[in-house]
């Protein structure tokens, strides 16, 4: 087992005013050249966007861009032509593929919008693009793992589907409960982010927003020391 242990104050950090970004890996200004990916995630930002605030229509190619909201709603608008909100509980992804573009917009006159942004490498170039959103329920993640993402030729439950053989689970653990887990695919990783709470994993206590990445993986355990949140993405890393 191999494990990188990112804590929460070695991220990278942007503040626009209007937004507060968190950069896990190398992300627009922040270029650390030991922090570009693990395996095929190569984005995972935390933003925070200020009330009535947003990201203008903007491009995208290639690229498996998948968005959790963890506080507020955000606002979508899309060239494929899909406007919604993207609420607490639901989950977003988008295969850029031959390329699209998308604005993501704070509505609210009052309250911030906290998200997590991730971007996984697709295995398949200049895929036709698409766009999906779902709600999961919350018992769903409760004390065990919740597939919210998967690849699209392997889907199971209510998984959105992505061009790339990786997952991404979500989970809530009680105080002292214990999960066990192992990769779907010889040659994949795992890398354990703390949303909130605090967890031991593969030796290391980790706190809200800190993050380890496995890889070599044997199944692993995964003990909450109080109540945590958690999301795992599971990438190929080669």
């Amino acid at each position: 087992m191999k494990t990188i242990v990112h804590k929460a104050d070695t991220r990278g950090f942007a503040n626009h005013g209007w937004l507060k970004s968190h950069h896990t890996f190398s992300f627009a200004s922040y270029q650390n050249p030991e922090r570009m990916n693990f395996g095929a995630l190569r984005v995972l930002n935390d933003d925070v966007v200020q009330p009535k605030m947003g990201f203008g229509t903007h491009p995208h190619q290639n690229m498996e861009i998948i968005s959790i909201p963890l506080q507020g709603a955000l606002s979508h608008k899309d060239s494929m032509g899909n406007k919604r909100a993207i609420e607490v509980g639901e989950v977003q992804v988008m295969s850029a593929g031959t390329g699209l573009t998308h604005s993501e917009f704070n509505d609210s006159k009052t309250d911030e919008v906290n998200f997590l942004q991730l971007w996984i490498l697709p295995e398949e170039m200049s895929v036709k693009p698409n766009y999906e959103q779902r709600q999961f329920s919350t018992e769903g993640k409760r004390n065990q793992l919740q597939t919210v993402v998967a690849p699209k030729d392997k889907l199971e439950g209510d998984a959105l589907p992505i061009s790339q053989q990786a997952y991404i689970y979500r989970t809530v653990l009680d105080a002292e409960k214990t999960i066990e887990t192992n990769v779907k695919s010889k040659g994949n990783g795992m890398y354990v982010f703390v949303v909130d709470g605090n967890i031991e994993v593969a030796d290391q206590d980790l706190n809200k927003r800190d993050a380890i990445g496995i890889s070599d993986i044997d199944p692993i355990t995964i003990t909450a020391k109080n109540n945590a949140e958690l999301v795992i993405i599971e990438v190929p890393m080669n």
